[in-house]
């Protein structure tokens, strides 16, 4: 059973839409061939004495992967040297981190760690995303790339923050914006959801195949869902099987904590076992999460041969 009490995870920090990039990102280092050498990242040993300068302050410039572990679980060491990997190939964009918590117990409790090894992606001061499992060396790259699109959308929206590197000049900006999409992009900034959505649906009334503003509203719509619904009310009501609505709600939050697979596995799971109105809802349920993800997004193409599996 998922667990949606995962600690650090602000739901909707990520964009979904980040995504896209990341497969950019993924389809690059493949081009690169096996022959391309993996750097191994530097490795950032935190305690309580130290963690407000090596992993608040530092997420000032760079995100931060904070590794928590414990020599009780060995399931750690797996996970380890993975992130050692998937980091150093970011050639330092990004820090790993790592606080054994039965030496720093403060810090684990601060960030509500239930079980470990958990990782948590920290920037800006805050934790944005994470995962509190054992993960493929895969799976790993895949969130890493998607927690990099989306820092670089937040410096593509806040410019000033960008650190500065020495020498660094700036390129010819690019051609402007679709002001629909600019107007949404800065409507989520500042909160206003609402706003969001109708500049997203401007813009597909004027061009309806435009991919950034159908996942964009089916983000919003998204988060949208889940304002105000409690993780753990959610893991209770999941201990009734007939509950749908419980079951769907589960799937939305591990949509925004980067579960898709489990995600659609869910509702899946629900068009097989329902019929009538009731596998009607939770077949249109899953067609809105696809809409969050781009079109060539390889989740997708195998949880379309799933649902059509599940249908006939």
């Amino acid at each position: 059973m998922a667990d949606f009490s995962r600690p650090g995870s602000l739901y909707g920090a990520i964009d979904l839409g980040a995504r896209k990039q990341a497969l950019e990102a993924q389809a690059r280092r493949e081009a690169a061939g096996p022959q391309a050498a993996s750097a191994s990242a530097t490795v950032v040993e935190v305690t309580e004495e130290t963690f407000t300068t090596d992993v608040v302050d530092r997420s000032m410039q760079v995100p931060v992967v904070l590794d928590l572990w414990s020599p009780r679980a060995p399931a750690g060491a797996q996970l380890g040297p993975v992130l050692e990997k998937v980091v150093g190939d970011l050639g330092g964009r990004a820090v790993l981190a790592r606080v054994n918590v039965d030496t720093s117990p403060q810090i684990a409790a601060a960030l509500r760690v239930q079980a470990v090894p958990t990782v948590l992606a920290i920037f800006q001061g805050q934790a944005v995303t994470g995962f509190q499992q054992v993960l493929p060396e895969q799976e790993v790259r895949r969130w890493l790339d998607e927690l990099m699109a989306a820092v670089e959308q937040f410096y593509q929206a806040n410019p000033d923050a960008r650190p500065q590197v020495e020498g660094e000049q700036e390129g010819p900006a690019g051609p402007p914006g679709d002001p629909d999409l600019v107007a949404a992009e800065q409507a989520v900034e500042r909160g206003d959801l609402d706003a969001a959505a109708e500049s997203y649906q401007r813009l597909l009334a004027r061009a309806p195949g435009n991919e950034d503003a159908k996942m964009g509203l089916a983000g919003v719509t998204l988060i949208k869902r889940t304002e105000g619904v409690d993780p753990a009310d959610v893991q209770r009501r999941l201990q009734d099987p007939a509950d749908l609505d419980a079951q769907l709600l589960a799937a939305d939050l591990e949509m925004l904590s980067g579960a898709v697979d489990e995600a659609f596995n869910r509702v899946i799971a629900v068009v097989k076992r329902t019929s009538g109105d009731e596998r009607d809802k939770a077949r249109r349920h899953l067609l809105g999460l696809f809409d969050t993800l781009p079109g060539d997004d390889p989740s997708l193409a195998k949880a379309r041969r799933a649902l059509a599996s599940a249908l006939f």
